[in-house]
């Protein structure tokens, strides 16, 4: 049933399951966030219990009840481009459906559409909780913003950070970015650069007179399939790294010998790297060609040892991963605060067009978050 109110406002105490399909049934892809974004913002300025705040389509909600600790909890609201999978539906997996599946997965019913996975489930989490929790165990600060699917520079989060850098001062802060249910520490930075090869133009069928700049780019491809990444060990966390190429331009007409060709490559690197220690393993790598970046994401570092961090951890239950991505847990990082991921849905299901979330996994993070938010010492697993 759709989550909402009599006079037809966000229900936010509805079934966690049903807001999670309203939300998703409200397109938000980047950049066209502002329909949800007021529909939040109209529910949340509801609850006397919060203080709400608005910068752009960013909404900042926060208990102000005097605690000794803060923790931070967000979510981003925007998702990637929708492609013929709204509104949402529902589907059983049978066991054997499960196992076929591509990546593998659990029997049970799915709420299917765009932004099932990434992240609209964890968002529905966040709302119910923030609406219904009223005497939690540390103020907290709920953050839900725009523009995370697209370039760093564009990020609500770290627009909000620039702007009002006291929003973010937290003990512990969680991300609600699909995990399937289980504690993702850290995550791995981000780096997109052009490896630029020069040449000279000249007709093709005078071809010496010129310099093929994309003949000169198989060695940069050589270069990456003969690239072996890391796997790289930190505070007992394991993170892959991987150096791919993710693009290639280059070429004028069909008969003129290129002086220019570009091969976009992304670079994903543990949290035993600052951004300069990246780049310089970049600029290693591709020595003797020119590198331009395009955009640059810091690491976070598993920020497992804060205290808060240890009694959630033992609350929800389950061994820590490290978080085989980006996330924005590294804006919390870099400002100081330990931060970790957790949420519903299958990572290797997000932006996919059959997106997925398992309800069971919804059900378990609420129930996750609510323990350990209450003081409850009850032990979740999806």
């Amino acid at each position: 049933m759709p989550a909402l109110t009599t006079d037809g406002s966000l229900d936010l105490t509805a079934d966690v399951v049903d807001l999670t399909q309203t939300i998703c049934d409200i397109p938000s892809e980047s950049g066209r966030e502002a329909t949800l974004a007021d529909t939040l913002e109209e529910a949340l300025r509801r609850l006397p219990h919060l203080r709400v705040l608005r910068h752009g389509n960013t909404i900042v909600a926060c208990t102000e009840l005097g605690r000794a600790q803060r923790v931070a909890i967000a979510g981003h609201i925007d998702t990637v481009p929708i492609n013929q999978n709204l509104p949402t539906s529902f589907t059983t997996l049978s066991e054997s459906e499960a196992a076929s599946a591509v990546p593998v997965a659990k029997p049970g019913e799915y709420l299917v559409g765009r932004g099932t996975v990434d992240m609209k489930a964890g968002v529905a989490v966040q709302l119910k909780l923030a609406a219904e929790l009223r005497e939690p165990i540390a103020d907290i600060t709920w953050l839900w913003y725009d523009n995370e699917e697209v370039a760093a520079d564009a990020n609500g989060l770290g627009k909000l950070a620039a702007t009002h850098p006291e929003l973010f001062e937290a003990d512990f802060a969680i991300l609600g970015e699909p995990t399937n249910a289980r504690v993702e520490g850290g995550c791995n930075g981000s780096i997109r650069a052009e490896v630029v090869t020069r040449g000279r133009r000249a007709h093709s069928a005078r071809w010496w007179v010129g310099h093929n700049a994309i003949h000169d780019a198989a060695e940069v491809l050589r270069r990456l399939a003969d690239y072996e990444p890391a796997d790289v060990p930190v505070e007992g966390l394991t993170f892959r790294e991987g150096l791919n190429a993710v693009g290639v331009t280059g070429g004028i007409a069909g008969n003129v010998i290129p002086d220019e060709c570009r091969v976009h490559v992304n670079y994903r690197f543990a949290p035993d790297k600052s951004l300069e220690q990246a780049e310089a393993h970049l600029a290693e790598v591709f020595h003797g060609f020119e590198l331009e970046y395009l955009d640059r994401s810091s690491a976070a570092r598993p920020g497992l040892d804060a205290p808060l961090a240890l009694s959630f951890l033992a609350s929800v239950g389950g061994e820590a991963v490290a978080k085989q991505g980006w996330t924005d847990v590294a804006r919390f990082s870099a400002l100081g605060v330990p931060a970790v991921n957790y949420g519903p849905g299958d990572p290797q299901k997000a932006h996919a067009d059959d997106e997925r979330v398992l309800v069971d996994e919804i059900r378990a993070v609420e129930a996750g978050l609510r323990a350990w938010l209450t003081g409850a010492d009850t032990e979740v697993v999806a």
